[in-house]
């Protein structure tokens, strides 16, 4: 995992929860933690990892992760196993 991934993996797991993530390092970071990422229908997006799925919605038209996304993701992550060391 290049050094860009973990601070974004370190940025989800920070309590308060951040509002400044943008949602394509959330991609890039899944990607690089051998999951994938689809499109949906609308702004939703499928991110999966390990046969688990989560479908937050890709926001708009800002660039920016809003805050309930981040803390599901959090969630999906931590349950995953891929809390930051």
């Amino acid at each position: 995992m290049k050094s860009k991934h973990a601070k974004t993996l370190c940025a989800i797991f920070t309590k308060p929860t951040l509002a400044s993530i943008l949602f394509s390092d959330v991609e890039a970071l899944v990607i690089a933690l051998g999951g994938t990422v689809r499109e949906g229908a609308g702004s939703r997006v499928s991110l999966e990892l390990n046969g688990v799925r989560v479908f937050p919605h890709r926001p708009h038209p800002g660039k920016e992760t809003q805050k309930y996304t981040i803390e599901e993701i959090r969630d999906w992550l931590a349950e995953l196993g891929k809390e930051p060391i």
